[in-house]
């Protein structure tokens, strides 16, 4: 009860000294949010959270509520925070409310996909830029063997749609051993390249450091994403000693380096999209509001644009040694020719690199109407590669879709 009225009259004294604007955005529901946060994490009763009693899952946070850099939170800090992130979110579904729908979707289908015994935390604060979170959500199985290894899942969406949330793809990783990371970064219509590679690597050093806490294995985390997804993911493997992509303040002493990738077909030569484009293709690359060109800022043949493509190609930073590659293509993608997986193959070949490429015949862009291989076949072959790399215990063979 003494905590309680102390942390009552912390409030009072916020608003008389002139915190009142902000802590009267924050609704009664938030308000009261932030008073059980310090009357649960407040160990020794002095009215402040140190970083050591801020909650593990938020801790990415601290510094930023930490208004005075004094190493201590308090009550009105964490009121102002709640009340500026509030009003930032306001502003962005004021501002673009496509991109707010598209960003936070509804997880209720992807749920049922879940397999029974496996503990789920959402929404985990990785990183920060201003007041803008960067969550991502992560899914441990309960009788894993520990530390597990790790998959870290890059949704698609062309960079400028899709969410963290849908993890159909994925998701039998958590029957066979792994636990599961899905991200969330910034789209273009938030922010251009390179923004959402500083926030993958961001993502990958919030899991290495935070490995013990959730019974990982900091030495074995793998990448896995498809379209957009899959670039980014080739880029978290060939870029993930690149430091100009570590500007995120979080971890910053932590390796962003993950040991194995599986690149579903990614884009990686923005330029020669069109040169190589299918016969009956509708979507031009050239085209000044294409995906690509709205990644980096503006039409990808122009000449000031031209730089940035080049940064955000994956084959500019092949090196010997990068992590294995795992990289499947449909060779009727109508979305991303196949050629530029072939390139990106051809480079890390050329490097030495062990990389494996793997053609879906008949397969469109997804795998849609791929002529031999199932969905449960293309999603058993990329996890066999990440058995293979982690040491993991192969899957028997019994018509469910093995090698």
């Amino acid at each position: 009860m003494d905590v309680k009225w102390c942390v009552i009259s912390m409030l009072l004294v916020a608003l008389s000294s002139g915190a009142a604007t902000a802590q009267e955005a924050v609704n009664p529901k938030h308000r009261k949010k932030a008073v059980q946060l310090f009357e649960e994490n407040d160990a020794n009763k002095d009215g402040k959270l140190s970083r050591d009693e801020f909650p593990l899952r938020y801790r990415g946070r601290f510094d930023t509520i930490d208004t005075n850099s004094d190493g201590f939170l308090t009550l009105e800090e964490d009121i102002a925070y709640r009340a500026s992130r509030l009003a930032n979110k306001t502003r962005q579904q004021a501002a673009q409310p496509e991109r707010s729908q598209q960003a936070r979707p509804s997880n209720r289908t992807n749920r049922s996909r879940i397999p029974e015994g496996v503990t789920v935390e959402r929404d985990i604060v990785y990183a920060r830029i201003g007041d803008r979170d960067l969550p991502l959500d992560i899914y441990i199985p309960n009788n894993a063997v520990r530390p597990m290894p790790v998959i870290i899942w890059v949704h698609g969406g062309g960079w400028k749609g899709g969410s963290k949330g849908g993890i159909s793809r994925p998701v039998g990783v958590l029957s066979r051993g792994y636990a599961l990371v899905s991200v969330e970064y910034r789209l273009s219509g938030e922010a251009i390249w390179p923004a959402q590679i500083e926030d993958c690597k961001a993502a990958v050093r919030w899991t290495r450091a935070n490995a013990k806490a959730y019974g990982l294995d900091p030495d074995r985390i793998g990448a896995w994403g498809s379209s957009a997804g899959g670039h980014l993911v080739a880029m978290m493997g060939v870029a993930g000693d690149v430091e100009k992509f570590d500007t995120h303040r979080e971890y910053a002493d932590t390796s962003a380096r993950v040991q194995a990738v599986c690149d579903w077909f990614g884009p990686t030569d923005f330029t020669q999209m069109d040169a190589h484009r299918p016969k009956g293709a509708r979507l031009v690359h050239d085209d000044p509001d294409s995906p690509e060109s709205r990644l980096v800022g503006g039409p990808i043949q122009k000449e000031r644009y031209l730089p940035i493509c080049a940064d955000a190609n994956p084959i500019t930073y092949v090196t010997k040694d990068d992590p294995p590659i795992l990289i499947m293509h449909g060779d009727r993608d109508m979305s991303v020719p196949v050629h530029q997986s072939e390139l990106l193959y051809q480079a890390l070949e050329k490097a030495g690199v062990d990389a494996t490429f793997y053609v879906v015949k008949g397969g469109g862009h997804g795998f849609r109407n791929a002529q031999s291989d199932s969905s449960e076949d293309l999603s058993n072959r990329a996890i066999d590669f990440f058995d293979r790399q982690f040491g993991m215990q192969p899957r028997q063979a019994n018509g469910d879709g093995g090698e």
